[in-house]
Order: C-alpha cells, then sequence, then structure tokens
C-alpha cells in the first residue's frame, strides 16, 4: 500500500508522519469542507462589518452631541452569548477572544480607539489593554497613572488601563488615589493571569547573573523562586517590567523577570518559565473613560465613601449594603486628604446602580456618609 506525507493541519494533528492513500483522501474531503467553511466566515465577517458602517454613518448623522461608538455593556452581551451557545471543541474563553478581534476590527471601522495604559510598551497593563479593546485598537503608553488619567480627562485618548489589584500583593494605592480628585468613570475591568518568566539577552552569561530587574511588584511575586535559584543577585526595582527587559539587553551579568510580551517585543530569550511563587496569581485592571455605562446584565460597582468621624462609622456603612442584601467583592481603606486620621473608603460590589436594590442601597449609604462618589458601573470582566 503506497503510503504520502503528512502536512500543515493534517500533521500537526495526527501522532505520525505518514497515512495510507485512503486516509490522505479523508483529509482532503475534510480540507475541502474547511475551506467552505473558511469562505462562509470571511463572507460573514465582511457582512458584520458592513452592519458597522452603517451603524457608524447612522451615530455620525445624529445631533445631540458626540456619538458612542464603542459601548462596553453591549460588547459583554455579545462576548457572554458567544461563549453561551459554544459547543465546542474550542473552550468558551477562546470563542470568546475570536468574537472580541471581530468586533475590535469592525470597530476600527467605525472609528479606531486610542487606549492609554501604563507603560512602556511591553507591559501586562498593554497586553490588558489588548485583551479588553482587541489588537485593533491604538495603543499609546505613558509614563505613569497620572499621565494615564489626565490623557483622558483631556480627550487625548478615548480609555485608559489601569491596574488596581494583583492577587498577591493587594491593591496598586496609586490608581485608589486618582480616582479621588478624577471626574472620569469606571467602564470596565479586565483580569489577566500574571506568568513571570526570566528573561536573558543573547550576551547574557547565564552563569554569571549578579543582577535581576523588574517591577517591585513582580520581584515580589517571585521571591520564594528567586530566593531559591539566585539567592546572592541583586534585585533592582525599577518602574516597569518592559523597562528591566529594555536593560537587560546591554548588560551581560543581568536577567529580567517580565511577561511574554516583554520578551517578544524586545528580543529576549526565556531562561526559565512561569517563575511567580503562585500559580493563580492574577492582576485586575480598569478601564477608565468618560462615559456612563448602561446595564450589561452582570455588573459591577465601584464607589469611594467618606464617613464621619465618629464610633460605628464604619458599621453604619457596611449595615447599608447588609440590609439590602448587596455582596461587595471589595473594601479597601485609605487615608483622606481632607485631614490626619480621616478615612475613605474604596468599595466594589455585584450589581448596577441603575438596579432598583443598587439605588436604594446608595441611597441610604449617602444618608450616612459625609461624601460618596459612585466611580462607576460597568460590566463584569468575562475574558
Amino acid at each position: 500500500m503506497s503510503k504520502v506525507v503528512l502536512n500543515d493541519e493534517a500533521e500537526a494533528a495526527g501522532g505520525g508522519s505518514e497515512v495510507s492513500a485512503a486516509g490522505e483522501a479523508a483529509i482532503g474531503g475534510l480540507r475541502a469542507n474547511i475551506d467552505a467553511i473558511d469562505a462562509d466566515i470571511g463572507r460573514l465577517i465582511s457582512e458584520r462589518a458592513r452592519f458597522s458602517q452603517q451603524i457608524a454613518a447612522i451615530k455620525k448623522n445624529r445631533r445631540d452631541g458626540q456619538p458612542l461608538f464603542y459601548r462596553p455593556e453591549r460588547e459583554a452581551r455579545v462576548l457572554r452569548r458567544a461563549m453561551a451557545v459554544n459547543q465546542g471543541p474550542l473552550p468558551d474563553e477562546e470563542m470568546a477572544r475570536l468574537f472580541r478581534e471581530i468586533m475590535s476590527a469592525c470597530l476600527a471601522l467605525e472609528k479606531p480607539t486610542r487606549v492609554a495604559f501604563l507603560g512602556p510598551e511591553g507591559t501586562f497593563t498593554q497586553q490588558a489593554a489588548l485583551k479588553h479593546f482587541g489588537h485593533s485598537a491604538l495603543t499609546v503608553a505613558l509614563s505613569t497613572i497620572d499621565e494615564v488619567f489626565r490623557e483622558v480627562e483631556a480627550g487625548a485618548v478615548d480609555y485608559g488601563v489601569v491596574p488596581v489589584e494583583n492577587s498577591t500583593e493587594g491593591v496598586v494605592t496609586h490608581t485608589l488615589d486618582s480616582f479621588i480628585n478624577s471626574n472620569l468613570q469606571i467602564c470596565g475591568e479586565v483580569e489577566l493571569r500574571i506568568h513571570h518568566h526570566l528573561l536573558i539577552s543573547h550576551i547574557t552569561k547565564t552563569d554569571k547573573v549578579t543582577r535581576i530587574y523588574s517591577h517591585a511588584q513582580s520581584l515580589a511575586q517571585c521571591r520564594r523562586w528567586l530566593d531559591a535559584h539566585y539567592p546572592h543577585a541583586e534585585r533592582v526595582a525599577l518602574n516597569s517590567n518592559a523597562e528591566a527587559a529594555k536593560r537587560v539587553r546591554g548588560e551581560w551579568h543581568a536577567a529580567a523577570v517580565a511577561g511574554e510580551m516583554a520578551a517578544e517585543l524586545y528580543g529576549l530569550d526565556i531562561l526559565a518559565h512561569k517563575i511567580e511563587d503562585r500559580p493563580d496569581n492574577s492582576t485586575r485592571f480598569l478601564v477608565i473613560g468618560t462615559q456612563a455605562v448602561p446595564v450589561s446584565g452582570e455588573d459591577k460597582s465601584s464607589i469611594v465613601v467618606s464617613m464621619r468621624n465618629e464610633p460605628g462609622a464604619l458599621h453604619n456603612l457596611l449595615d447599608a449594603f447588609t440590609r439590602y442584601e448587596v455582596d461587595l467583592t471589595q473594601v479597601e481603606t485609605r487615608p483622606s486628604q481632607s485631614g490626619a486620621w480621616n478615612y475613605v473608603f474604596f468599595i466594589d460590589f455585584f450589581g448596577h446602580r441603575d438596579d432598583p436594590l443598587i439605588s436604594e442601597a446608595l441611597d441610604l449609604v449617602a444618608s450616612r456618609a459625609s461624601d460618596l462618589k459612585i466611580l462607576g458601573s460597568y460590566p463584569r470582566a468575562i475574558l
């Protein structure tokens, strides 16, 4: 019996390098089916894109202010529906990711979305921005969280993405403090699994590494691994992992702790994979903008509350949520800028500010607080 060599998709899927002529004929028929489906997919994506262009034209002709092309609640519903109807074999998250990229490309036809992030390029924050907005968005690297807030407020970019909480190291206080004096709204959230790798350049002498660069939080998240493998190496904290990756390119005795995106961007090799101490290490990012987001069906809300300096203040605050059975997901205390020994509370909870019970709970909070600021209601993280 004659044999033929497998190639491309068939070779990747199979367990060997050869199949029978009958098997190759069967593969040929399956590939023909794939080609036909690919043609249908391409036609349908183009048709979807044309509908997006028609929607954009209608929005541009409106006279009721600046049109909103990106609708977080609409995209959240589309992604949830894609996951709900998915029958495999692709996992739900991969199906949603594919739909995210289709929506990103279609949205770019309406108006390219400019998104500021805490840079430089190659940071986990940029990765979070691309995960949320898709690769057709235009990402803009800025050097500080304050700059991200300012650029969004000035209208130089449409949205910003900033880190707010890590599962290992806790909250990013600079982000929380930035909300106190800002009128921006939280429009969405992104949850990103964080995998740290030890990166080296082509000139690194791996047996003589005496210095390891990274962001302070990344060094902390890899503390046990570094203690075990490089106990005598100096750990140098920099402003970002991407900056660490850039610096390593010119130092033969140094390595960097950073992500895969930084390795690819700066042409580095991964000496050790996934060196974070906790395998479930993840970071939550917030999407900030100027718009209030309507109900999506599965939402979260964030507020900041100043309480009067009196006994039982925190109990009275939390009792308002207990009374209406509001599910709190985070309560964080920060020093108030109004005076010593005064504090504000950042609170996240499930639900939308327009939900009747949530609205009543917030009214009760407002009656007991010296100040209540609603930072936003937004769709829960999907990807």
